[in-house]
């Protein structure tokens, strides 16, 4: 059987799922060179680096699936979060503010943007962006416990309270499927 970058990739992700993690690496940087212009193979090398904790390694595989496909949003929020997580704060808002001028409605990057800014401390700004990705998705559950997080750290108890109830509902409905 001849390999494939396909094959390499889905091997990785079977691997990355049993936790073998350097084997998952592996079976990505061989299908990077064997399709060096595949974006998706690109985003998963970037994203099991960076659940490695290979931070740079994994915004440098990021930024190459970016530049491959500019316009996918999935690689464009991971490359703010893996920039966010390698400590270069202003380039990941950046990256959510291009983002957003391409879609203003797409509520992980509200919700990331939300987190770069609880990270600088702006709440005022965090729960806005929050609200947003909650406006768009009232099911999204991360940008919910986010803006409850917010809404704790900023005094604000009935937000704070609405946000729980919101996630309990979520809670409820998930386990009754």
């Amino acid at each position: 059987m001849k390999e494939s970058a396909e094959m390499l990739n889905n091997r990785a992700l079977i691997f990355e799922h049993e936790g073998q993690t350097e084997e998952s690496l592996a079976c990505l940087k061989r299908a990077a060179t064997i399709e060096p212009f595949n974006p998706l193979i690109w985003f998963n090398l970037g994203i099991t680096l960076k659940n490695a904790g290979r931070l740079n390694e994994a915004k440098n595989a990021l930024e190459k699936a970016h530049s491959l496909n500019e316009d996918d949003e999935e690689i464009l929020n991971a490359l703010a979060v893996a920039t966010m997580d390698a400590g270069d704060i202003d380039v990941a808002l950046a990256l959510c503010a291009k983002g957003l001028s391409q879609n203003e409605l797409n509520p992980r990057l509200w919700n990331t943007f939300g987190v770069i800014y609880f990270k600088k401390d702006d709440l005022e700004l965090a729960s806005e962006a929050f609200e947003h990705a909650v406006t768009i998705n009232p099911y999204y559950y991360d940008a919910l416990f986010n803006l409850r997080d917010t809404y704790d750290s900023m005094g604000n108890a009935e937000g704070k309270a609405r946000c729980e109830i919101q996630m309990q509902s979520i809670k409820n409905t998930a386990e009754s499927v």
